[in-house]
């Protein structure tokens, strides 16, 4: 037993040996690294279509590494609003690791980008326990996967510096009591900042850029 806990131990002690040499190298070139974690569907990589154009009308210019199974869908999505973007197809695992994210990072122009999202392998358990190097972590759940997903699933949002409550044009049709999932966060996470969107019609999108801005701000 003893073995088996230290094998999963230095896993993670490794990961987290290169996960802070990514972050420290995106803080060199002066990017910010924001991780999105959820289940597949959510909206991720509709989020960051709508972002990427808000982002380069500002002046800032940022890339972004998609994890998948297999394909390379999401990725040619994102790159077709001009973003440069790595494709990491991990053939079954259920997360990204950070030697991943280092191996990307090596194919990367980083000089002059202010962000580098990572849209994580669409899953409410394993990437949660990986660090890649992020400086902030985000948390997406849209309203299709029910209000009950932050109490069944809450390692996914107890380290999130931000909650995303994605496709809320839905919220009444489906019958999603938005109250629970801030009940539950008052049990796993306080520190969070929630925002309410829809990616789709793009309802809040201004919060969720208003959010990034004032991390390059405050950097």
């Amino acid at each position: 037993m003893d073995k088996k806990i230290n094998v999963v131990k230095n896993v993670l002690d490794a990961n987290d040996a290169i996960a802070a040499e990514n972050r420290r190298l995106l803080e060199n070139a002066g990017a910010l690294l924001i991780n999105i974690l959820s289940a597949p569907g959510s909206g991720k990589t509709t989020l960051m279509e709508k972002t990427f154009p808000a982002l380069t009308e500002r002046g800032l210019t940022s890339a972004m590494v998609v994890g998948d199974l297999q394909t390379s869908r999401d990725a040619e999505r994102i790159g077709a609003t001009g973003a440069d973007v790595i494709q990491i197809n991990t053939e079954g695992g259920c997360h990204l690791s950070a030697t991943q994210v280092a191996t990307a990072l090596q194919q990367m122009d980083l000089a002059g980008l202010a962000f580098l999202f990572i849209e994580n392998v669409g899953n409410m358990v394993c990437p949660a326990g990986f660090d890649l190097g992020e400086h902030h972590r985000v948390a997406m759940l849209s309203t299709p996967e029910g209000q009950d997903k932050v109490a069944k699933y809450n390692t996914l949002f107890l380290s999130a510096d931000l909650v995303v409550l994605n496709k809320m044009d839905l919220a009444d049709v489906l019958g999603f009591d938005k109250s629970q999932v801030y009940e539950d966060l008052s049990k796993v996470n306080t520190r969070a900042k929630v925002i309410e969107i829809s990616a789709a019609t793009e309802e809040g999108i201004d919060q969720w850029i208003d959010w990034l801005l004032a991390l390059q701000s405050a950097k």
